[in-house]
Parts: C-alpha cells; structure tokens; sequence
C-alpha cells in the first residue's frame, strides 16, 4: 500500500517543530587541568580547617572521584556539592559516594565551575591552579554569604591574605573566609 504523498508532507512541519523543540546539549569545556587527587589526608584535614560540620554544605569545585564531598558526608555529616566539568570523574564520584553510602547526602554535577551557582555552599574546597583560584576569586567573593569558607590544597588566592596556612604531608592548605564587602 502506498503513502499519498500529501500525508507525509502533512507530516512534515510536526516532525520538525518536535526536532527544533528539543534543548540542544550544554557545551562543555575542556578541562584546563588534569585531575590530580587530595590525599585522604588531605583532605581530612582541609575539611577539619574550614570547620565542617552537619549544618555545612560542602562544595568542591573540580571534585574529580568525590572523595572530598563524600568524606565530607561520612565523616563530618556534611552535605556535598561536587563540581567537575568531566562526566567519567562525575560517574566516579556517584559510585564513590554510593559505596560509601552517603549517595543521598551528595550530588555531583558535570558543569563548568565558573558557571556554577554556589549560594548555597558553606564551605568552598579547591585543588586547582593559581591562576584558577585567582579568576574564581570575584565570583566566590559575589555569591558566598559571609562566614563561609575557603580551603585550598596547594595554591594560594594572590594577593588575598589566607587567614590560616597548615602543611600536612607536605602539602600547603589554605583558609580564607568570607567577610562583609567592605573588608574585601
């Protein structure tokens, strides 16, 4: 049986609005550095620095395996935000938090931290680069209410004065936090 031909023409305009319709994927970056773990003992001791405990919302922003949002989870009874513009170190970091079993007390987003929103966040974890944290600094200064924290493994924010420097393993740590805009 043969289709006339003015029904699929018919057709036509339906099946292209219903393409047009669909959200096109966000882009994302490439990343601008390789991910390098935090030791656990790192990381247990930025999250002791900063203070955390179970009223805090952790955000770590290049989260890679989620180590730090889910150590922030288990051990502190935190809740975790882990950032990464890699979605196989995001699927890592899920199944990292799952095994742990604190799968409902995290989330983690494949996004670009630059286009994150980090309102919410209490606390602010970093393993980037200098030039990194020096570009996120205005954006964290905008949206962090005043008494969240900052820790970063290894590298300072420029000129802004951390308040705290420890050194464990060998590893720099750094803790700023975040004061009413008049002391900025």
């Amino acid at each position: 049986m043969r289709v006339p031909t003015v029904v699929l023409f018919a057709a036509a305009p339906a099946v292209v609005s219903a393409v047009l319709a669909q959200t096109p994927p966000k882009m994302v970056r490439i990343p601008e550095i390789p991910f390098v773990a935090t030791s656990n003992e790192v990381a247990a001791a930025m999250l002791r620095l900063a203070g955390v405990t179970e009223r805090d919302v952790v955000y770590d922003l290049g989260c890679g395996d989620g180590r730090m949002v889910t150590m922030a989870a288990q051990d502190f009874h935190a809740r975790g935000v882990g950032i990464d513009i890699n979605p196989d170190l995001i699927r890592r970091a899920r199944n990292h938090a799952d095994q742990a079993g604190v799968g409902n007390s995290v989330r983690f987003e494949v996004e670009d931290l630059f286009d994150t929103d980090f309102h919410e966040a209490t606390v602010v974890t970093l393993y980037l680069i200098p030039s990194m944290n020096v570009r996120l600094r205005p954006k964290l200064w905008k949206e962090l209410k005043p008494g969240s924290r900052i820790v970063s493994h290894n590298w300072d924010m420029g000129d802004w004065p951390p308040d705290k420097v420890e050194e464990v393993d060998g590893q720099k740590i750094y803790l700023w936090t975040i004061r009413d805009a008049a002391s900025r």
